[in-house]
């Protein structure tokens, strides 16, 4: 078994609640999990697998809380889940494979168009315009959970924002558009997770180390998030937008 220092582990601690705080609403949490297993000391080769066992925790404990609260689209969902994980097995496989460093200049530009079309569209997301499940929306749903899932097993960082972007313009309000990415992210996160066991890239130790108090960090997360609506997650949703671009844009130049 492996063995860190204490401050070590305080650190894992507080920095897998942050995560989990705001991973629970709009994803992103990868921005602090992975430098802090980094920091660590964990082998390169468990690295992604030991994160998404952490994330897979706090993805469902905030399911958990959307669920609870009502805010899913269930008749939707049960279509787009199996697809989503199809998608997320599917590029667990590729990423052993295929580098999945050139797609960072594609992620860049997504984002960045996430970010200017959110800030613009200042109303988008308060009311859910969201008219029933549709043949269109259905095509539309399937494909996004299939690409988003692929990109999550393969890749990984901004899920969430693309997630709940793809609700945001299929109807849903930000509460709803939010509990919805969180039911597929953590199809594709178990999936994923699932074949990272398989394959022998996971540390329990220190997933487990990191994921408890991840999943503390999303009950307090996803209920403030239920409880104060559109007008927190917007914010938090561009804030951590910005701050994946950047993060991807240092990784790109160095």
């Amino acid at each position: 078994m492996d063995h860190i220092s204490t401050g070590m582990i305080i650190v894992l601690v507080v920095c897998g609640f942050l995560a989990g705080f705001i991973d629970s609403v709009v994803g992103g949490g990868g921005l602090i999990s992975i430098p802090a297993l980094l920091s660590a000391g964990i082998p390169l080769h468990l690295l992604l697998g030991s994160n998404k066992l952490a994330g897979t925790m706090c993805s469902f404990t905030s399911t958990a809380s959307f669920v609870r609260s009502g805010k899913i689209n269930f008749q939707l969902l049960k279509l787009l889940i199996p697809f989503s994980i199809i998608g997320a097995v599917a590029g667990s496989f590729t990423v052993r494979q295929v580098p999945s460093e050139f797609l960072k200049p594609l992620v860049i530009v997504m984002l960045v168009v996430i970010t200017i079309y959110t800030l613009f569209k200042r109303s988008w997301g308060d009311v859910s315009t969201f008219s029933g499940s549709s043949k269109k929306t259905r095509l539309i749903g399937v494909m996004v959970a299939f690409v988003i899932g692929f990109y999550d097993g393969f890749f990984g960082p901004g899920t969430g924002s693309f997630l709940i972007f793809a609700f945001l313009m299929l109807g849903f309000e930000f509460v709803t558009a939010a509990g919805n990415a969180k039911v597929l992210n953590f199809a594709s996160n178990i999936s994923s997770l699932l074949t990272f066991i398989a394959l022998g890239s996971v540390s329990f130790y220190y997933g487990l180390l990191l994921g408890v108090p991840m999943v503390a960090g999303a009950v307090i997360g996803s209920k403030v998030a239920i409880r104060k609506g559109a007008g927190y997650i917007r914010p938090l949703f561009i804030t951590v937008t910005v701050i994946l671009i950047g993060k991807q844009i240092w990784d790109t130049m160095h």
